[in-house]
């Protein structure tokens, strides 16, 4: 199958625990472009202590939250190397609604746009009995139900807003996130096909 399009410009967004970094791989792999997660931009620059990453590590030292200005100039800088150029996937960014606009702006400038924003969706009692079992396979005695419950309020708070922004735009595939890895893997393309964006195979 040939692709229907060069390239894509695709968010991935999903509650802990729903595999969300394992599926960004996988439709990295499928569609040849770079899986961009904010936390891994922090770290690169961190690590080569570029002057953001100078900036970001006195921020993160600090226990703050990293300033959506700050955050925007460093995903800027990352879709600017030349692997993002003919597409990329976005795990964690944007995170507010000025982000989101951020992007917009961003894009619109280099006369793209999004195609599509991947939200995979699961049952939260689910994803709780799923994360409390790692959690007690790993040895890691602080992660309580309870902060597993939290960080996931937190994330459904966070996302909500920007997640309606997409849907109204047209750009949002539910994907249901529970089952096995292919099972997954395989409800993405299918929706990524039935948008038209596809690999060759």
């Amino acid at each position: 199958m040939s692709a229907a399009r060069s390239g894509a410009r695709l968010l991935i967004v999903g509650p802990p625990g729903a595999g969300k970094g394992t599926q960004a791989a996988k439709v990295s792999d499928l569609l040849g472009i770079p899986s961009i997660s904010t936390g891994d931009i922090f770290r690169t620059n961190i690590r080569e202590q570029t002057e953001l990453g100078v900036k970001v590590k006195a921020i993160v030292d600090a226990g703050d939250y990293v300033p959506d200005e700050l955050t925007n100039a460093l995903v800027a800088s990352r879709l600017e190397q030349p692997d993002a150029q003919t597409g990329f996937l976005l795990d964690g960014y944007p995170r507010t609604l000025e982000q989101v606009h951020f992007l917009d702006q961003l894009l619109e400038k280099a006369g793209t746009a999004l195609d599509l924003v991947i939200q995979l969706t699961a049952d939260e009692d689910e994803l709780v009995r799923r994360l409390t079992h790692r959690a007690h396979e790993q040895g890691r005695s602080d992660d309580t139900e309870e902060a597993i419950r939290h960080r996931q309020g937190i994330y459904r708070r966070e996302t909500a807003p920007l997640v309606d922004v997409y849907r109204t735009r047209g750009l949002l595939a539910e994907v249901n996130g529970l089952g096995t890895l292919d099972d997954v893997s395989g409800r993405i393309a299918d929706a990524l096909t039935a948008r038209g964006i596809g690999a060759t195979r």
